[in-house]
């Protein structure tokens, strides 16, 4: 039995953090799978949500009655975090927790993101799922405290770690670069931190596709749930990325590389942080473009 029939028509899908950059992409894909409630902290979308507020998940969810639940809605200032440890741990964790805890006796399925910074950054191979977490700034504490919260509350659950997302829209290294080119004659730029840039779009045409097994085929999640890695093919660094921005873009810059030692940052980055895809691949035969495809793609669009 399909979720579609439990819900009669349509299944509702209730879309957490709809104003972010992510959450603004899945407000398009996941779209085509059911009536999209698109909640965000202003709620230009649809309903408003505060995750400081610790009652407003459980009025969220008692008001929507969701047959699934997408969470994209994160506390992501990585530095601010450093001095804001109150704040990042009750959105990135508290609150993830408390969905899983509402979400769990109700059997809904529920998607959520997490991130490359779980990881110290010191392992020479791309990191499994298996390897074990030891991040490096409160940013990656409270984003693994919020993963395993809603692995260990027993809702039917997929949490997706990703890593430097970018897009067309919000803030991000992407739009960044592209302002500063317009801006600057050189720019200076960290080529020692290697990860593999993702399209936010890719990140949500992934999720739809997932989630569309799970609401229209019966794709059982207490077989395949639980933690996987998705991120663009492939690896750069900053510079690297930067150059590839430039390059795609038609801008003019002189790019200059330089070690994470002359941009100093209150919050600690992992070096490494490659994440392997391969279990997600294997799971639900899909496979991840490579980056600067995905960089094309998206510098076509905002052309």
């Amino acid at each position: 039995m399909t979720l579609q029939t439990l819900a009669g028509n349509r299944p509702r899908l209730l879309l957490i953090g709809a104003n972010g950059q992510v959450g603004w992409e899945l407000r398009r894909t996941l779209a085509g799978l059911g009536d999209v409630v698109a909640a965000s902290l202003e709620g230009e979308y649809g309903p408003a949500i505060d995750l400081m507020d610790a009652g407003a998940l459980q009025r969220l969810v008692h008001d929507t009655q969701p047959d699934a639940v997408v969470n994209a809605a994160a506390y992501t200032a990585v530095d601010r975090a450093e001095t804001e440890r109150a704040d990042a741990q009750r959105v990135n964790a508290e609150a993830v927790g408390e969905l899983g805890e509402l979400l769990a006796p109700r059997g809904t399925p529920i998607v959520h993101y997490s991130t490359d910074f779980v990881f110290s950054g010191t392992c020479d191979r791309p990191y499994v799922e298996e390897d074990s977490p030891a991040p490096l700034n409160v940013y990656g504490e409270t984003k693994l405290g919020g993963e395993r919260a809603l692995l260990e509350s027993g809702a039917k659950a997929l949490v997706f770690r990703t890593s430097w997302v970018y897009g067309a829209r919000g803030a991000n290294f992407l739009r960044t670069m592209l302002r500063l080119f317009k801006e600057r004659e050189e720019l200076r730029v960290v080529d020692d931190q290697i990860g593999s840039p993702t399209w936010s779009r890719m990140l949500a045409e992934m999720t739809a596709l997932v989630l569309y097994r799970v609401i229209h085929d019966g794709l059982d999640l207490d077989q395949v749930g639980g933690l996987y890695h998705l991120t663009g093919s492939g690896q750069a660094s900053w510079y690297g990325f930067a150059g590839a921005i430039l390059e795609a873009s038609g801008l003019e810059s002189n790019l200059i590389p330089i070690p994470t030692s002359e941009y100093p940052a209150p919050a600690k980055r992992p070096m490494y942080s490659v994440l392997d895809n391969r279990r997600f691949q294997r799971t639900f035969g899909l496979a991840m473009p490579d980056w600067r495809v995905s960089l094309t793609q998206c510098l076509e669009e905002l052309r």
